[in-house]
C-alpha cells in the first residue's frame, strides 16, 4: 500500500505554465487520496507548488531540508514534519526512508540525480518501491531515449534492468504505483514474479 510518496521536482517553476498546473493537480489528488508527501522542504518552485496542494487538501507533508538551502529554497513552514538534515546525503536517506514510492516531476540537475540515485538502488537490489517518472509535456523523453540506448549498448544488462513506470498524465500516477505495489506484494507472496 502507498502511504506516502517522495516527490522530486524542481525548485524552479519552469517555462510552461502546464508544469505548475500538474504539480498543483498531483498535490491535490495525493491528499484526496490520502497519500502523503514526502518532499525537499522548500516554498519554491515546483516543490512549494506540490507542497501547497497538498497541505490545501487536507494532507500530510514533511519537508527534509539540508540546513545551508534553507534559506536558499525558503523553508516552507505550514509543513507537519519539517526536518533539517547536515547535507544532502542524509536528506536523501531520510526522504527514501520515509517514502513507499518516489515520482519525478520535471525539474533540473538536482532532480534527475535524486531519480537517478532511486534508479541506481534499485538496480542494484536495494529497494523494490516503485520508481515513476512523470513525462509531462514529454519533460523526461530526452532520459527515456538515453536508457533506452544504455540497453541498447549492452550497459544496461539482463538481470541488472532499470524498472520505471512512466506516466504522461497526472490522473495516471497514483493507479500505476498501487498496481506496481500490488504486483511488488503478490511477489514478495510468491504469487507473481515481479
Amino acid at each position: 500500500m502507498i502511504r506516502s510518496i517522495c516527490v522530486y521536482c524542481g525548485s524552479a517553476a519552469g517555462n510552461d505554465p502546464l508544469f505548475t498546473e500538474s504539480a498543483r493537480d498531483f498535490g491535490a489528488r495525493m491528499a484526496a487520496s490520502g497519500v502523503g508527501l514526502v518532499y525537499g522542504g522548500g516554498n519554491v518552485g515546483l516543490m512549494g507548488t506540490v507542497a501547497k496542494a497538498v497541505l490545501d487538501g487536507g494532507g500530510d507533508v514533511t519537508g527534509i531540508i539540508p540546513e545551508f538551502l534553507k534559506k536558499k529554497e525558503r523553508v516552507l513552514g505550514d509543513v507537519h514534519n519539517l526536518i533539517v538534515t547536515e547535507d544532502m546525503h542524509q536528506r536523501k536517506q531520510l526522504m527514501f526512508e520515509k517514502a513507499d514510492a518516489f515520482v519525478a516531476l520535471p525539474g533540473g540537475v538536482g532532480t534527475l540525480e535524486e531519480l537517478i540515485e532511486m534508479l541506481t538502488w534499485a538496480q542494484l537490489g536495494r529497494h523494490q518501491k516503485p520508481v515513476l517518472i512523470a513525462n509531462i509535456a514529454g519533460f523526461w523523453k530526452p532520459l527515456l531515449v538515453l536508457l533506452a540506448h544504455m540497453r541498447e549498448s549492452g550497459f544496461i544488462r539482463t538481470g541488472f534492468e532499470v524498472h520505471t513506470l512512466v506516466a504522461e498524465k497526472i490522473a495516471d500516477i497514483l493507479p500505476m504505483l498501487e498496481a506496481a505495489a500490488a504486483r511488488h506484494g503478490q511477489a514478495e507472496a510468491g504469487q507473481i514474479a515481479f
